[in-house]
């Protein structure tokens, strides 16, 4: 694996009270969507858009892995930890978390993302647009579970739906 410049360690969120005394730790929602939008605008542009989501998906799951490590814990049960994961994403204003299913014996789980920061009040489209998401659940299920998990998007704002819902499945090996 080669050195990289840019290698993500939760280090690079940095000491925010310190670097923003008088912000804070938030920002307007328009500024996430510029940042991902123009960067996915880019990428697809560069190199596709199968290539694009591929890449969105795998930083989704980085940040999912990071996400659970920092800000979750371990969790024995799927009930805490589904609760601990609600309350965390309301609290950080990254949306609301409902679980509509879940049978783990057959390994899959039905959930859906209220007020996500990804899609949210975008205009009607005729495709999902969450592909990170579904890398960041893919992680957070993993990083719970030991297992890997398939993660896809089914229901989408951009679609027409009020919420994004999401499948998972767990992969068997």
């Amino acid at each position: 694996m080669t050195d990289l410049k840019y290698r993500f360690s939760w280090d690079l969120l940095g000491n925010i009270e310190l670097g923003r005394p008088n912000l804070g730790p938030t920002t307007r929602l328009e500024i996430y969507r510029l940042m991902q939008f123009t960067l996915r605008d880019v990428l697809e542009k560069e190199f596709g858009t199968e290539k694009a989501d591929e890449l969105f998906r795998e930083a989704g799951y980085l940040a999912g892995k990071e996400f659970y490590r920092h800000m979750l814990g371990e969790a024995t049960e799927f009930g805490d930890f589904t609760k601990k994961l609600q309350e965390v994403l309301k609290e950080m204003q990254i949306g609301v978390l409902r679980i509509e299913k879940a049978d783990l014996t057959e390994g899959t789980i039905i959930l859906t993302i209220s007020e996500d920061l990804d899609c949210s009040g975008l205009p009607e489209m005729d495709y999902e647009i969450c592909v990170y998401d579904e890398g960041f659940i893919a992680a957070l299920l993993e990083s719970f579970s030991g297992h890997k998990f398939e993660v896809q998007e089914v229901d989408c704002w951009c679609t027409g739906d009020r919420t994004c819902r999401f499948t998972a499945t767990m992969l068997r090996e």
